[in-house]
């Protein structure tokens, strides 16, 4: 998996479902998603690492495959 951009990761996000809840006070920021009754932590970096990436979509309950289709 390549990095993605924050602002890709986030169009993904709200893609699956997931919109935004609330900021840490740092540089990582909570979505939710309401109808999976998931959270997920994204962090507010230029780029999303590829194992930083992993953590989000397995948060997400979705599989690398999925997000690459949204």
């Amino acid at each position: 998996m390549k990095p993605l951009s924050y602002r890709e990761t986030i169009k993904k996000a709200r893609k699956a479902g997931f919109a935004f809840r609330r900021n840490t006070g740092g540089t990582h920021e909570i979505w939710w998603s309401e109808k999976k009754r998931k959270t997920c932590v994204i962090p507010h970096h230029k780029e999303i690492k590829p194992g930083t990436l992993k953590s989000i979509i397995k948060q997400m309950g979705l599989t690398a495959e999925e997000i690459n289709k949204l």
